[in-house]
């Protein structure tokens, strides 16, 4: 293993946000990355070559977390590199393949959104906290990051399940921060909404038509109006709030829209 003082383990890296964030973690100095997605991505091998970084691609549907929860565990056991932080990036997210109500959702879609959005990042957290215990008692700092969404917090008609999975990790992550704080060497927890960004998730809920989504005359304005932030822009953001120093004293930090 190269030599580094950070590892950041970040899920769903192979496009928008996820993508720029691992990009901007790549071109640090001495960074280490563990990526886990569906599929690898070429522009992180690239940059990662370029600037010399350790990259780690594991390629894997978070669908079913279990496996790869228990494969994490396993691999953080196994290196015992003297890290002066590890960092847990729960960033993949699902959202149903078509927006649309309830009652006109595949059972599967419902499914596939909960446990991707939801289930995984808990199993990956509880793997990640259980295995890096003996490195927080060599002093090594932790902090795990759930990537939010304002529509945790705001009912939108055809966002059920995306909304649902994203107030379930507000939530998890409420709980999670407490039972950190309660420990000497606790790990560092928040959940951050990262407002709106120009994403795919964006560009099909405007394309959506309002039978389907009442709400996408909106956010076709939020995109009209220029109110989006771009995926670079927000990844930069977002890594300010995790390498700042105020992390982990709020469990839900909300970035303006």
């Amino acid at each position: 293993m190269a030599s580094c003082d950070v590892l950041t383990i970040i899920t769903g890296a192979t496009r928008g946000l996820g993508q720029a964030m691992a990009v901007q973690l790549l071109a640090q100095p001495q960074a280490c990355v563990l990526h886990i997605a569906r599929h690898a991505s070429d522009t992180l091998a690239q940059v990662a070559a370029a600037r010399g970084a350790s990259l780690w691609q594991w390629q894997a549907d978070l669908v079913d977390a279990s496996a790869v929860a228990a494969e994490l565990a396993q691999w953080l056991s196994q290196h015992d590199a003297h890290w002066q932080e590890i960092r847990l990036i729960n960033n993949a997210a699902v959202q149903a393949e078509q927006i649309a109500p309830v009652a006109m959702t595949p059972a599967a879609s419902l499914r596939q959104v909960l446990r991707v959005d939801l289930e995984a990042p808990m199993l990956l957290t509880a793997a990640f906290l259980q295995a890096t215990e003996g490195h927080a008692a060599h002093g090594t700092r932790r902090k795990v990051l759930n990537i939010s969404s304002g529509l945790a917090r705001l009912a939108v008609a055809s966002m059920a399940s995306y909304s649902a999975a994203k107030a379930g990790l507000d939530q998890f992550t409420r709980c999670l921060a407490q039972e950190e704080a309660a420990k000497s060497q606790g790990a560092l927890v928040c959940a951050l909404h990262p407002g709106v960004i120009d994403t795919g998730m964006q560009l099909q809920m405007r394309e959506t038509t309002t039978q389907l989504f009442p709400a996408a005359d909106r956010f076709g304005q939020l995109h009209l109006g220029g109110r989006l932030c771009s995926a670079e822009q927000a990844a930069q953001t977002v890594l300010q709030v995790l390498d700042g120093p105020h992390f982990g004293k709020q469990a839900i930090v909300e970035l303006p829209v």
